[in-house]
């Protein structure tokens, strides 16, 4: 299956969760959020959430400075 995550294509398994596709892109969870399809995704709702085909995921995390 064909995502998107932060504009770049990647092949992941059917079945992958909103936690497994950020954790291909970071070990870090404070300071993050997540958005599929322009929705934003709760933290609580990260390992239940499986994505589709096609998906658009954003991940965003936190900068600290001044």
């Amino acid at each position: 299956m064909n995502v998107t995550i932060n504009g770049a294509a990647h092949e992941v398994p059917h079945g992958t969760t909103v936690a497994q596709a950020v954790r291909t892109l970071t070990e870090a969870t404070k300071g993050v959020a997540v958005a599929v399809n322009d929705e934003v995704v709760t933290r609580g709702s990260w390992e239940t959430t499986a994505l589709a085909d096609r998906d658009r995921v954003e991940v965003l995390t936190a900068v600290q400075g001044g």
